[in-house]
C-alpha cells in the first residue's frame, strides 16, 4: 500500500475531526478523551490545537488515515522532555510499517528539541506496546486505574525513548 506521511496544518482540520472522532469511538479504552467531549470542540478550538503541538498524519487513498501528535513540555525544569498523544491508524493501513514511520517522523522533530520522548498506553493493548517497543520506546511504569471507561478502570503502561543515548545504551 502506497502512503505518505507530512504535518498537518489547519488545512486539514475537517479531516483531522474526522480520524480523531473516529479513533475516539472506535477505540474508547485507548483515550481520556470522550468522543461526545471531542464533537463538542469548535474548529477555533482544533486549529489552534493544531497550531500549538505537532501534529502528523498518515495519507493514503481515500485520505487521512492515522495521526500523531508531539509536544515539548513547557515547565522550566521539563523542557528535556516531549511526549506522543493521539496516535490512531486505522484498520487497513495496520502491519504496512506506516504507524512506525509515524512514529520516527514526531522522533526526528523531537531529536533536535528534547532528551526522552514519553507516552501511555493501555496495559492492555499489546499490539500498541509492541510498536512502541520496536520504535525504541520501554516501559517504566504503570499507572493503576488511569481511565474509567464505561464503569471498567483501564491501568496505563509509561513508556520512554532516551534521545541522547545510542541503540542499546541503558
Amino acid at each position: 500500500m502506497t502512503y505518505s506521511i507530512r504535518r498537518l496544518g489547519e488545512h486539514d482540520l475537517g479531516a483531522y475531526r474526522k480520524i480523531r472522532f473516529e479513533a475516539l469511538s472506535n477505540h474508547p479504552e485507548a483515550y481520556a478523551s470522550t468522543p461526545e467531549n471531542f464533537a463538542q470542540r469548535s474548529d477555533a478550538e482544533l486549529a489552534a490545537l493544531l497550531r500549538k503541538m505537532s501534529f502528523y498524519g498518515v495519507f493514503a487513498e481515500p485520505g487521512l488515515g492515522g495521526i500523531l501528535a508531539y509536544a515539548r513540555s513547557d515547565g522550566e525544569r521539563e523542557r528535556h522532555r516531549g511526549w506522543i498523544y493521539q496516535v490512531y491508524v486505522q484498520p487497513a493501513l495496520r502491519g504496512t510499517g506506516c504507524a512506525l514511520e509515524l512514529i520516527e517522523t514526531a522522533v526526528d522533530q523531537a531529536r533536535d528539541e528534547v532528551l526522552q520522548l514519553h507516552l501511555g498506553v493501555g496495559a492492555h493493548n499489546k499490539p500498541a506496546i509492541r510498536l512502541y517497543e520496536k520504535a525504541g520506546f520501554s516501559i517504566y511504569g504503570t499507572e493503576p486505574r488511569s481511565l474509567n471507561v464505561n464503569g471498567r478502570y483501564v491501568d496505563e503502561h509509561l513508556m520512554v525513548r532516551f534521545l541522547d543515548k545510542a541503540p542499546g545504551d541503558k
